[in-house]
């Protein structure tokens, strides 16, 4: 079950963890190398635990990525 009380980052806050643009953030959610939650509005959201976790260099599962592939980023 998911903690609603996760913190959710934008992908400008992505992007300046991984030290990339915004834009290449959002290509690789929809290429499914991240996942991300969309906002009422239609905004892309990513939760901090998958992306400290990518930082780290470890393995996220995600529902649209076969545990196969590793995540490109």
């Amino acid at each position: 079950m998911e903690s609603s009380s996760e913190r959710l980052l934008t992908p400008g806050e992505v992007a300046a963890l991984f030290r990339v643009d915004p834009k290449t953030v959002t290509r690789w959610a929809a290429a499914g190398r991240i996942s991300s939650i969309r906002t009422p509005g239609g905004h892309r959201r990513f939760r901090e635990s998958e992306v400290h976790a990518l930082l780290r260099g470890e393995e996220v599962l995600t529902a649209d990525r076969p545990s196969g592939d590793s995540p490109r980023v």
